[in-house]
């Protein structure tokens, strides 16, 4: 096994950071470390340029104005988009899923993303709270979506962006699939932390950045445990 270590950025916890989304930055990192992979991890402010070198790449969730200035920071900085380029892996959830797109609503204005998901946001009718649940693509090889979703907006993907999951309880992208994944990108409204509730996202994500086929199993009983009781719970 390789001694480089794994780099995890965590972009601009000073503006997207509402939901607890730190922990799947920990996470990812802790399931790592299980396997005997060496990690570094990197909390990179708004006010820092974004290193381009990184081999995963979390964003996460917040309000308008923070969402807005974040999107606009990184155009600028233009990081994300290098490290996206040299075949980075990227989680993205809710606010950060949005930016990730070619624009999105923050507080009644028309804002520009970054670009990177074939996708694009607006506003909803209704605001969508609540536990949310889906059939992930079967291409990424994955069990049922667990989440909990609080936004107002709705997203529509375009042809180069792929349904993360089709949904069977909550809203979602539009009451009918949920998030997005295009190369080693992959968005979702899934807060909880995503990856508490979805621990094979975060081995998926460890396997495009690694470029492994498979990684040695780890004791999933307490996430399992959690998985069961949240998806219950949606189907309720």
């Amino acid at each position: 096994m390789s001694t480089e270590a794994l780099r995890i950025v965590w972009i601009y916890p000073d503006l997207l950071s509402t939901y607890g989304d730190r922990g799947n930055l920990l996470i990812l990192a802790r399931r790592a470390a299980l396997r005997g992979i060496p990690v570094e991890t990197y909390s990179v402010r708004s006010d820092q340029p974004m290193p381009a070198s990184a081999d995963i790449y979390l964003i996460g969730g917040g309000e308008d104005g923070p969402q807005a200035l974040a999107a606009q920071r990184l155009i600028n900085d233009g990081g994300v988009h290098r490290a996206v380029n040299q075949g980075a892996a990227v989680l993205a959830i809710c606010a950060g899923y949005q930016l990730f797109g070619h624009s999105f609503f923050a507080k009644g204005a028309k804002c520009p993303g970054l670009g990177l998901l074939d996708l694009h946001s607006d506003r909803g009718e209704t605001r969508a709270v609540g536990e949310l649940r889906g059939d992930v693509d079967p291409r990424l090889g994955l069990p049922p979506l667990s989440g909990f979703e609080n936004h107002g907006g709705r997203t529509h993907l375009g042809p180069n962006a792929f349904p993360l999951a089709r949904v069977t309880a909550g809203i979602g992208n539009d009451g009918q699939t949920e998030g997005a994944w295009a190369g080693k990108i992959l968005g979702t409204y899934s807060h909880g932390p995503a990856l508490a509730r979805n621990p094979a996202i975060a081995d998926l994500l460890l396997r495009w950045a690694t470029g492994a086929d498979s990684l040695a199993p780890v004791d999933d009983t307490w996430a399992e445990r959690l998985r069961a009781e949240r998806l219950a719970a949606a189907g309720a």
